[in-house]
């Protein structure tokens, strides 16, 4: 097996979203525009309500997936369509928006700790316009394993070890790991050597991948190869493995509209405009 190095490193940028929202966002800032076919990547944690408590109101989307994966907290998503549903601490939602809708995300606690991803993924020009739909992953749907001594992973989407996770059916064929390591302890993870991968550190000292160290709060590129190895130094760590199938489409962007050409933009913006979402 040929084994993944990081090509690139990047630090996240602190950023604000939805009414005031605090967060960093590490893809979709200068130093890392995308990264095909990830088009953002924002990580939110805080204890105090004020940070976080005027939520995401009414917005609209078109043409790509948001992907919501939370470590703490409770968030209350609802929809023009008339769908409704909770993301609790270790649940995820994959949301497919297609041809568009209109959503809020909400708190639903005013103090305590709220934290998490939330993750775009783009789709191919075939697939932009399908019908809208939503994946709600409980916490206890998703599969933990132990495949190695010291090391912890929850199969988010993809599969990992055998163990297929939750989520499915998306075009992309992503691999979304929660991985924890005990100090010292080392893990191979297989990948699909045509996906676009990233590693994204949250908890401990860093993770050695070859000869890179990602410090806390640092995304990792992955360069080519159908395998990467993970370290642990001398603290516990704890990273989201990311990887799926680059679209190499052209992409127009606007706001939260992400379609091919800008013809396509001015129309999810009349169709918006016009009720049509």
């Amino acid at each position: 097996m040929n084994t993944r190095s990081v090509i690139r490193r990047v630090r996240g940028l602190p950023a604000s979203d939805g009414a005031g929202v605090k967060l960093t966002r590490v893809i979709g800032q200068p130093a890392l525009d995308m990264l095909d076919p990830f088009l953002l990547l924002d990580a939110f944690g805080s204890e105090h309500g004020a940070d976080y408590i005027a939520g995401f109101p009414d917005h609209p989307h078109r043409g790509f997936e948001t992907v919501t994966y939370m470590l703490a907290g409770r968030m209350r998503h609802r929809d023009n369509h008339g769908n409704s549903g909770l993301l609790t601490g270790g649940g995820a939602q994959w949301m497919t928006a297609g041809r568009g809708l209109v959503h809020s995300e909400m708190p639903e606690q005013n103090e305590g700790e709220m934290r998490g991803f939330q993750l775009w993924v783009n789709l191919p020009a075939a697939h932009k316009m399908m019908a809208p739909r939503y994946q709600d992953i409980a916490p206890e749907q998703i599969p933990e394993l132990e495949p190695a001594p010291g090391a912890r992973v929850r199969v988010i989407a993809g599969e990992a070890f055998g163990t297929p996770g939750p989520v499915r059916d998306i075009v992309t064929a992503p691999l979304f790991l929660d991985i924890a390591l005990a100090a010292g302890a080392q893990l191979q993870v297989p990948l699909p050597a045509q996906h676009t991968a990233f590693v994204y550190t949250f908890e401990g000292a860093g993770v050695r991948i070859v000869d890179s160290t990602l410090d806390n709060g640092e995304l990792g590129v992955l360069g080519a190869g159908d395998m990467v190895e993970l370290a642990a130094g001398a603290d516990d760590a704890r990273l989201i493995l990311v990887a799926a199938q680059p679209l190499r489409e052209p992409v127009a962007r606007w706001g939260p509209f992400v379609m091919n050409t800008p013809q396509e933009i001015q129309q999810a913006l009349a169709d918006y405009r016009d009720g049509r979402l």
